[in-house]
C-alpha cells in the first residue's frame, strides 16, 4: 500500500508541464551533456554519435556516413549556438558504425568517414585543436548480415567484417557471435567472437601499420567514390534546415528504406547471393544450440526492483524529479538534476518519465 500511495505522488510531481518537440529537446540534452562534462569530465566521451543503427535498417555505407555526420553537424551547431567553443568539446566526441559484408567498401567507408569528418572540422567549424579533427570510432560487425541458415558460416562473416574494421582505423570494436539470428549467444559462441578479434590483433600483423590499405587503386578510388556520395547527402540536408528538420520531413527514413527494399530485392531475385540462404543451401542442417534463459531471474529482478523502491526515502526521490522537471522547463542544465535524481534513489524510468511527461514522445509520421 505504502508503495501505491507514494508511487501516486511521484506521478503528481513529474506528469506536468506542456509538450515541445522532441527532436529539438534531445538537442538541448546533447548540448548540456557537452557542457557538464567539458566542466566536470574533461576526459570522458561526452556522445557516442551511432550510425549502426541506420546501417542495420538498410541503409547504403553512403547514407551511414552521410547522415551519421548529419547527426554530428546538428549536435555540434546546437552546441555552438549555446555558447560553446567547438575545441571544448570536439575532442569528446565519439561515434559508432556497423562493419558489413562489403569488405572493400566498409574499409573504404570508415577511410571516407574520418577523411570529411576532418575537413568538416577544419573547414566549417574552424577547430585548431589536432584532437578535434580526428573522428573516433568504434565499430559493431553487422547484426544485419548474420544468417540462421547454416550459422556457423557467420563466423566467417563476422571475421571479414571485424577485419575491414580494423584496416579501416576503429579505435574499439565489438564483434557477433555465429548464433544471435537465432537466439542470445551462448557462451561458447561469444567466447569465439572475442577469439576472432584476438587473432586479427595478434596473429595477423595487420594493427602494426597505419592505414595499410593506403594507395590501393580499388580502395582510393571506393574512399572517394563515398566522401563524395556523402556530401552530397550533407549538401540536401542543408538545404532542408540540418538533420532535425529533415528527419521530421522523413528524408533520410525514406532514402533508408528505399535502399533496404532494394536491398531486399536484390537477395530474392538471386543478384546478391548471400551463402545458404538463396544459395548453397542445405536441407538437412543440423540444429545450432541455443541460450536457454531462466526466467526465475526475471520474477527476481523484479522483487529486488520493488524492494529497492520500497525501502528508499520516497519524499527525496519525488523531490528531486521535482527539481529535474523545473530544470527541464528552464535554462538549468539538466546533468546535476539527473545525477541528483539517480543519488536521491530514483530509478532510470522515472527520470525518463519526467522528462516524457514534460516534453512528450517522438511519434514518426508515415511518408509514403
Amino acid at each position: 500500500m505504502r508503495g501505491t500511495i507514494q508511487n501516486d505522488v511521484l506521478k503528481e510531481y513529474i506528469a506536468r508541464g506542456t509538450y515541445i518537440y522532441p527532436p529539438k529537446a534531445s538537442m538541448r540534452i546533447v548540448t548540456d551533456i557537452f557542457r557538464w562534462t567539458a566542466e566536470h569530465a574533461p576526459k570522458w566521451n561526452a556522445i557516442s554519435i551511432s550510425g549502426y543503427h541506420m546501417r542495420e535498417a538498410g541503409s547504403t555505407a553512403v547514407q551511414e556516413v552521410a547522415f551519421t555526420l548529419g547527426n554530428a553537424i546538428s549536435y555540434i551547431d546546437a552546441a555552438l549556438a549555446a555558447g560553446l567553443d567547438i575545441d571544448d568539446f570536439a575532442p569528446r566526441l565519439s561515434f559508432f558504425f556497423s562493419a558489413d559484408r562489403n569488405f572493400l567498401e566498409e574499409v573504404a567507408k570508415f577511410r571516407a568517414a574520418r577523411r570529411l569528418y576532418a575537413r568538416l572540422m577544419k573547414e566549417r567549424y574552424g577547430a585548431k585543436n589536432e584532437r578535434s579533427l580526428k573522428m573516433r570510432f568504434h565499430v559493431q560487425t553487422a547484426g544485419s548480415s548474420l544468417t540462421a541458415q547454416q550459422p556457423q558460416v557467420n563466423v566467417v562473416r563476422t571475421a571479414i567484417e571485424a577485419l575491414s574494421a580494423v584496416l579501416g582505423g576503429c579505435q574499439s570494436l565489438h564483434t557477433n557471435s555465429l548464433d544471435e539470428a537465432l537466439a542470445l549467444p551462448t557462451e561458447e559462441a561469444a567466447k569465439l567472437a572475442l577469439r576472432t578479434q584476438q587473432v586479427i590483433a595478434h596473429e595477423t600483423g595487420v594493427t602494426q601499420t597505419v592505414d595499410p590499405l593506403a594507395g590501393s587503386y580499388a580502395i582510393e578510388a571506393l574512399t572517394d567514390e563515398i566522401e563524395s556520395g556523402a556530401r552530397e547527402y550533407l549538401e540536401r540536408v542543408d538545404t532542408m534546415g540540418g538533420m532535425v528538420a529533415a528527419i521530421e520531413s522523413g528524408y533520410p527514413q525514406c532514402e533508408i528504406q528505399r535502399s533496404a527494399f532494394e536491398a531486399q530485392q536484390r537477395i530474392e531475385s538471386g543478384e546478391q547471393v548471400v551463402v545458404g540462404v538463396n544459395r548453397f543451401q542445405e536441407e538437412d542442417e543440423a540444429a545450432t544450440p541455443i541460450l536457454k534463459l531462466d526466467r526465475s531471474q526475471e520474477a527476481a529482478r523484479v522483487k529486488e526492483l520493488a524492494l529497492f523502491r520500497e525501502e528508499r526515502n520516497w519524499a527525496q526521490a519525488a523531490e528531486a524529479l521535482a527539481r529535474l522537471a523545473e530544470a527541464a522547463e528552464g535554462d538549468a542544465n539538466l546533468f546535476p538534476a539527473v545525477l541528483d535524481a539517480v543519488e536521491s534513489g530514483a530509478t532510470l524510468g522515472e527520470i525518463s518519465d519526467a522528462l516524457r511527461n514534460l516534453w512528450g514522445v517522438y511519434r514518426e509520421q508515415v511518408v509514403v
